[in-house]
């Protein structure tokens, strides 16, 4: 039993499975190549940011926070001091503080940088 077309048709058919099995090796090697850059990419870019801007948005909430706490501790303590010092002398004394305060934070920080 000999093929009808000849060994033309076989040949061209042992060539078709060869160029399918070279196509599929190709597809499942971009297919790895696509998987692993996207990995690559969550790993090192997109969790780092998120953790990043998690960092910034929890620090910045605090930031507010502390300012607000500020604030009211500061018009507490004018009320209190105003009942002693009058009021220009409870606006000069907590006044002062909070400017002591910014200056002693800015100093700690400019030696922080520096080291």
């Amino acid at each position: 039993m000999t093929d009808p077309e000849g060994p033309k048709s076989v040949r061209t058919g042992v060539f078709d499975s060869i160029i399918d099995g070279v196509a599929d090796l190709l597809q499942s090697a971009s297919d790895w190549l696509r998987q692993e850059a996207g990995d690559i990419v969550r790993e090192r870019i997109v969790l780092p940011l998120q953790r990043l801007g998690l960092t910034l948005a929890s620090a910045s909430a605090a930031g507010c926070l502390a300012a607000l706490g500020l604030a009211f501790i500061a018009v507490a303590a004018f009320l209190f001091l105003a009942q002693w010092l009058t009021y220009p002398g409870a606006l000069l004394a907590v006044g002062g503080v909070l400017v002591v305060a910014s200056v002693v934070f800015t100093i700690v920080k400019m030696r922080w940088i520096q080291k």
